[in-house]
């Protein structure tokens, strides 16, 4: 039976009714019970992360699909080193958001929900509002009045309800989480769901490099819930016994708003929140990771390390992507320009690089 456990107080509870955070101690949830991940349950006929349904939660997404996921991977060389690109710029709506959302959206419309609400700086509220689009929800995503205008059209020519919310990042999550004692709070960074469907990836990777894992992947990172869904994913796949190591995972953040990697060089294992700096990579501008002990957890469990990157690197690692034919928005060079400071003391073998957004959303002068 698939239940909600809570990473804090470790209460669980039916997974039968949404819940976005633990009722007992509004800890983050986790999804208990799913099944073990088995290479012959995987459906080759779907090209998408519905391919892995065995694995996933089980939930119709018949009316909520929209080929998410099964992304390239595309080889390139940067900084003197071969490496693979992971293009889930090219998902339905433009970012890696959609591989989350779909099976969030299943699960939403599984519960009998009628309307939906998530903030967003963009990407996530982008994909929220397409998907509850797609299973006929009505969407309210709250934005940060910084976030870039073509996300903002993007999210209103779904249908949904754009509600800009002056101030920091910060104040938009308080304010998604006091609107969720009316209105079911579609997190992308609270839910279990969310991190479910993002499980997908490190199983994508792993069938691309035939049936094994790489030695790196590097992310940027936000919430961090890309790498988070890798490190289950790649997590279930070493219980079956399929791969002898773990990834060692990286994560990069910009410089000016880098909770993760300041609680990283401190060594401990609280992350706590930072002053939000003014980046171009806005993607990453999170103050205050909900889930910021367990990223630190997956970093250390896999050899992995946190790196911060200024706005020029930001800036440089994003021309030297466009100059290798991968059109990328700006926290998506985050992660390059973190690969640019580890590239030399990495270890030997296949080092995935995740580009995660389009730079058609926000296009840089």
């Amino acid at each position: 039976m698939i239940e909600y456990r809570c990473l804090q107080c470790k209460q669980t509870a039916p997974a039968d009714e949404w819940l976005w955070r633990c009722a007992a101690c509004g800890g983050p949830l986790e999804l208990s019970g799913l099944p073990g991940f088995r290479p012959a349950a995987i459906d080759g006929s779907v090209h998408s992360v519905w391919r892995y349904r065995a694995m996933l939660p089980p939930l119709d997404e018949a009316g909520v699909s929209m080929g998410e996921g099964w992304t390239p991977l595309v080889e390139a060389t940067l900084f003197g080193r071969p490496i693979s690109c992971k293009l889930e710029y090219i998902s339905p709506t433009g970012s890696f958001k959609d591989r989350g959302v779909a099976v969030m959206v299943a699960a939403l419309k599984s519960c009998g929900v009628a309307e939906v609400m998530d903030d967003s700086s963009g990407n996530a509220g982008a994909s929220l509002a397409a998907y509850a689009a797609r299973a006929g929800l009505r969407a309210r995503i709250l934005v940060p009045a910084h976030a870039a205008p073509a996300k903002m059209r993007q999210i209103a020519v779904y249908g949904a309800h754009l509600e800009v919310v002056p101030g920091p990042r910060a104040a938009i999550a308080q304010a998604a989480a006091h609107a969720a004692t009316r209105v079911p709070y579609a997190s992308h960074a609270h839910s279990p769901y969310n991190l479910a469907g993002l499980e997908t990836i490190a199983w994508e990777v792993w069938e691309q490099l035939g049936h094994r894992a790489p030695a790196t992947m590097v992310f940027p990172v936000g919430q961090g819930t890309l790498l988070l869904g890798a490190y289950l994913g790649f997590r279930r796949l070493a219980k079956a016994g399929l791969i002898e190591r773990m990834p060692r995972l990286v994560g990069v953040q910009a410089s000016a708003c880098a909770p993760i990697f300041r609680a990283w060089q401190a060594g401990g294992d609280d992350v706590a929140p930072v002053k939000e700096g003014e980046t171009v990579a806005e993607g990453v501008r999170i103050s205050a990771p909900v889930r910021g002990r367990t990223l630190l957890a997956a970093l250390r469990e896999t050899g992995g390390e946190a790196v911060a990157v200024s706005e020029a690197e930001i800036n440089q690692a994003h021309d030297l992507l466009a100059r290798r034919g991968l059109y990328v928005e700006p926290t998506s060079a985050v992660a390059a320009a973190g690969l640019g400071q580890v590239s030399q003391r990495l270890p030997e073998g296949e080092v995935v690089l995740v580009l995660t957004g389009s730079g058609l959303k926000t296009p840089v002068n």
